[in-house]
Parts: C-alpha cells; sequence; structure tokens
C-alpha cells in the first residue's frame, strides 16, 4: 500500500513525538535519581544527547532571502567554522562538508521534519544544546559540531558518528554499523569524499 506524502510526513511527526516523549521520561527519570557524586547534570545531558539526532536528512526548503540580508558571509562562516572545530575536536573540512550536505550553507534552512539552520539541528537537539536562536549561524554551528563531536567519540568512528548524526544513534545501535538505508550511506560516502 502506497501512503500519501501526508500520511508519510504525518507518521514521521509520530515517530518524532514518540522519542522525544521517550526521551522525556528517561531524562526525568534521571535526574530524579540524580545523587550528587561524578555524575553532574551536564554529564547526564550530553549522554542523553548522544540517544538522540536529527532524523534522516531530506529535501531542505531553503528561505529565499538574498546574501546580502546573510548576517554572515562566506568568510566569516568559515572563520566560525574553524573556531568551532577547534573547539570540538573536529577536522574544519569535515564540518564544511557536514554543513554543505546538511544546508548547502543557508544559515535559513529548513527541513520538512523541521530541523533548522546550517546543521540541521532539530528544535530539541537545539535547546538541549543550548542554542536558543538555531539560524543564528554561531549558535547553529557551536550546538552542531558539539554534537557531531560527541557521536564521533561515542562510536570512536568518524564514519560511525556521520551515520549516527544523519540517521540516528538508534539506527547506527540496532545494524551495529552504518545502517543499510541508501541515504544514509550516500551521505557518509558523499562528506568523507568532499573533505
Amino acid at each position: 500500500m502506497n501512503l500519501s506524502s501526508l500520511d508519510i510526513t504525518l507518521s514521521r511527526i509520530r515517530q518524532i513525538e514518540n522519542t522525544i516523549g521517550m526521551i522525556d521520561q528517561k531524562f526525568n527519570g534521571l535526574l530524579n535519581n540524580h545523587t550528587t557524586g561524578s555524575n553532574s547534570f551536564d554529564k547526564i545531558l550530553d549522554e542523553k544527547l548522544n540517544e538522540f539526532s536529527p532524523p534522516e536528512n531530506e529535501d531542505i526548503k531553503t528561505d529565499k532571502t538574498s546574501s546580502t540580508d546573510e548576517k554572515f558571509n562566506r568568510k566569516e562562516l568559515n572563520q566560525l567554522i574553524e573556531k568551532y572545530s577547534r573547539k570540538n575536536n573536529l577536522d574544519k573540512d569535515l564540518v564544511s562538508a557536514v554543513i554543505k550536505a546538511e544546508s548547502g550553507f543557508n544559515p535559513k534552512a529548513v527541513s520538512p521534519a523541521g530541523a533548522q539552520g546550517l546543521m540541521q539541528l532539530m528544535p530539541a537537539t537545539a535547546k538541549g544544546l543550548g542554542v536558543e536562536d538555531p539560524f543564528d549561524p554561531e549558535q547553529n554551528i557551536s550546538g552542531g559540531t558539539k554534537y557531531l563531536s560527541n557521536l564521533i567519540h561515542k562510536y570512536n568512528s568518524v564514519e560511525l558518528g556521520l551515520a549516527a548524526y544523519n540517521a540516528g544513534p538508534g539506527s547506527v545501535n540496532k545494524y551495529g554499523g552504518i545502517p543499510p538505508y541508501a541515504e544514509t550511506q550516500n551521505y557518509v560516502r558523499k562528506i568523507l569524499k568532499s573533505q
């Protein structure tokens, strides 16, 4: 049975809502059971963020704003990429390739699933990373590089970190590697080639 685009979109929204609900329950449970010791709030937050990522990259809708209206020009954008790549121990070319694949360097990009900005952060993920305005290039790159770095360190692999950034850590865990999704496999290949 073929589902219409609307049915697919509604199904995806329900999946996201269920995932967010489960994360909220787990996170609140951790906070309620939290006692003083080696686990800090920031550590718990980082662990929970590693379990959630933006959904598979979908076609990006872009805001038709002229480049003269953009807050940052390409030179300033490159400086931000370099700054936050260094801060999060990432290769700046890798971060540039992710931004190109995610948003085509459009800071106002919004996916059909609701991912926002240069590194296509989902609102809940952005909030958890301290990103108040996901359309602000500096905040988006700061949060996105932190998230990508956490995934790469979690899997001790750039390839698996990229796959988790695209398809979600749950999918990487489920398949014990890069998920058998053509879109995710192409995403990882394309980024690794272009850096």
